[in-house]
């Protein structure tokens, strides 16, 4: 059975979904997957999230869903409780980060500076996530910043397209990105999982190349 880190690498790309409304939650997972991407961050930014990974996670149980934005202890329980089965937070909270260790929960915190890096290496991480990629200096921050930190694979996430998925992906220590442009807020909103699903598979196959 492949591990969480090589499950991703292999898909290359994250989709990072906003739910404003459960009721899109299993058509959106229905269009991921058979776009070939069958794994979703639903972020923990709506009410509708904690419901909808738990509908996805229910109808596709091997699906890989996690929880992303998340903020508290109390979201990590909920996230978990609703069958999330990795954590992701924008920034690096060292609460949310030891909870999750202590539970062994895979975590995967915010890092965009060495102090941080450091942080989650003290702690025996080897992944940790790149937010907000693009505005944080993107491809070149991350390999200055994995030079003196050789065992540590990012995800960056933020402000990464099919534009420039090449940049970050033919570095060998990205494990894969984090990404929204397949599943853009408008083009669930209205419905639009055919485009979905031809986006996804889109990416599917940009990744696969670059690798």
């Amino acid at each position: 059975m492949k591990t969480l880190e090589q499950q991703f690498y292999d898909y290359g790309v994250v989709p990072v979904v906003v739910l404003e409304n459960e009721k899109d939650a299993l058509p959106l997972a229905k269009a991921l997957t058979e776009g070939g991407l069958p794994c979703a961050e639903v972020t923990f930014r709506t009410d509708a999230a904690e419901e909808s990974i738990r509908l996805i996670c229910r109808e596709y149980p091997d699906m890989l869903v996690g929880a992303g934005t998340v903020l508290t202890t109390g979201q990590v329980d909920r996230a978990v409780a609703a069958g999330a089965k990795f954590i992701v937070s924008p920034g690096f909270d060292p609460e949310v980060v030891d909870y999750c260790l202590e539970k062994d929960i895979p975590v995967f915190p915010g890092c965009v500076t060495p102090s941080e890096v450091a942080q989650a290496a003290k702690r025996g991480m080897k992944v940790v996530k790149f937010f907000p990629a693009e505005q944080a200096g993107g491809i070149a921050m991350i390999k200055a910043m994995a030079a003196p930190y050789t065992t540590m694979r990012f995800m960056p996430t933020g402000g990464i397209s099919a534009k420039n998925l090449k940049d970050y992906l033919s570095f060998g220590k990205i494990l894969c990105c984090g990404g929204s442009w397949m599943v853009k807020g408008d083009l669930v909103k209205n419905g639009e999982f055919d485009k979905i699903r031809e986006l996804t598979k889109e990416a599917v196959e940009l990744a696969a190349s670059l690798r």
